[in-house]
């Protein structure tokens, strides 16, 4: 019997791998395809799996310390589609097809927040949601950026640009209009590295 308790102590994980079989594109859309794919276990069992073929996601942490020394975040409130409720989160977007994530989060800033400049920190990347997904979600630190510039934006986005203490996000993030769940992934990567530079956090 298994033991739940059990400690990880570094035992090999190559039976709980599936082996992938035929792909096929069931479904094409502006913002994503949905692919089957048939994969086999270690144990010989044999099923079709969706999965979420998605872009490259970015997502911006503007961070700067105002004039009275308050740390502050920008963010941006819209309203999405998804949820139909309006969200503040950082400033985030979509990796085009060929460009380094790096460049696209930057690019997603200037044309979200008119900020450009400042001293950037990747903070790591994940998967977003690998159970159906096949696509990673990339985090970025931006300190001391300026406004360089009005808005930029596509066709059908509409968005308010503020700031918000760090204090404030810290203690309301995963509540109301803070409820993204990419952005508390972006918190997580922050507070990370809040651990080395506590500052940021004061």
């Amino acid at each position: 019997m298994f033991d739940p308790f059990a400690q990880d102590e570094g035992k090999a994980m190559s039976h709980l791998v599936w082996k992938s079989g035929e792909r096929e594109c069931v479904f094409k859309g502006p913002i994503f395809d949905i692919c089957k794919v048939k994969r086999e276990s270690s144990d010989g069992r044999i099923a079709s799996f969706i999965e979420v073929d998605a872009p490259l996601w970015v997502t911006v942490i503007p961070w700067f310390r105002d004039k009275s020394g308050v740390a502050r975040f920008v963010m941006v409130d819209q309203f999405r589609h998804g949820s139909a409720t309006i969200t503040r989160e950082f400033p985030a977007g979509v990796v085009e097809k060929g460009e380094d994530p790096l460049v696209a989060a930057l690019r997603e800033l200037k044309e979200e927040a008119g900020l450009e400049g400042g001293t950037v920190t990747a903070l790591g990347n994940v998967s977003p949601n690998s159970a159906f997904m096949n696509n990673r979600s990339y985090f970025y630190l931006v300190e001391q950026a300026s406004h360089t510039s009005g808005q930029e934006l596509d066709e059908n986005e509409q968005l308010d640009v503020l700031s918000v203490p760090v204090a404030d996000v810290l203690r309301d993030l995963g509540t109301g209009i803070y409820d993204n769940g990419i952005m508390c992934i972006a918190l997580f990567f922050f507070l990370r590295e809040a651990g080395k530079r506590p500052y940021l956090m004061q």
